[in-house]
């Protein structure tokens, strides 16, 4: 199949690193696994002869016809759509997220699967090298920004191992990186609205050259309640400094 740039294609064809990342997810039978974007089939094969039975979501109409000529329903359940529009809530929880995103919406992705981060177990996803970077970038670095935050109160992430150009079918234009995102538990972060925060989050990051008192629309008295220094540049707050004026604010 030529891959098609319209839906972002790069097919992973290495399979040194097809085994590393199957060995990385370790499923077992009996899981519910939900890879995205299958593509030709590269990690589908080897996580159906170890899980017994995948759900895949493929937009491309002829790479999900192959896929069904290959695998019986009661193996590989296909729904044939974007991933971006596609309720997971639905799904069971303690499902597991794979997949080789496609890099030109990895980020709309990420942010629509975290809305549904407590009917995750994990989620191992192949991205662009510069955004994992920027997923599990501490505070006051360079990397670190909106992606860092809005995904950080929800997931523990981990850079697993880092992915050649030549691994690919064609090879893309940048470096890519295998990651593990694993929901926090319940009460280990703050509860939030995720509405708010988005915004708060938004607001700061836009300016993110700005002090905070220039940035967000709160007043020195809220800063101090809080115990945030006004001067400090949105990217030298936590995760956590966010929540807590996402919550004044919407206060």
């Amino acid at each position: 199949m030529r891959a098609r740039r319209r839906f972002g294609q790069h097919f992973l064809h290495d399979p040194a690193v097809q085994r590393r990342i199957v060995e990385a997810i370790a499923p077992v039978p009996g899981e519910t696994i939900v890879e995205i974007g299958p593509g030709e089939g590269a990690l589908t094969r080897p996580l159906i002869e170890r899980a017994g039975r995948v759900a895949a979501i493929e937009i491309d109409r002829d790479l999900a016809a192959r896929l069904a000529r290959e695998f019986p329903p009661e193996r590989l359940a296909l729904t044939v759509g974007s991933a971006l529009e596609h309720d997971f809530g639905a799904l069971p929880a303690g499902t597991r997220l794979v997949g080789n995103l496609p890099y030109n919406i990895s980020t709309p992705l990420l942010f629509h699967f975290a809305r549904f981060a407590d009917r995750l177990r994990d989620l191992h996803f192949m991205l662009q090298l510069e955004v994992v970077e920027r997923m599990v970038a501490a505070p006051s670095t360079p990397q670190y920004g909106r992606l860092s935050v809005m995904l950080q109160c929800r997931f523990r992430m981990k850079r697993l191992f880092n992915v050649a150009r030549g691994a690919f079918r064609p090879p893309p234009q940048v470096e890519s990186a295998v990651v593990r995102l694993e929901p926090l538990a319940p009460g280990a972060f703050p509860r939030f609205d995720p509405s708010a925060l988005e915004e708060t989050v938004r607001r700061a990051f836009s300016a993110r050259r700005k002090k905070l008192r220039n940035a967000l629309p709160i007043g020195a008295a809220d800063y101090a309640a809080l115990g945030i220094d006004p001067n400090l540049r949105p990217e030298n707050l936590s995760p956590s400094d966010y929540v807590r004026i996402a919550q004044r604010l919407a206060g």
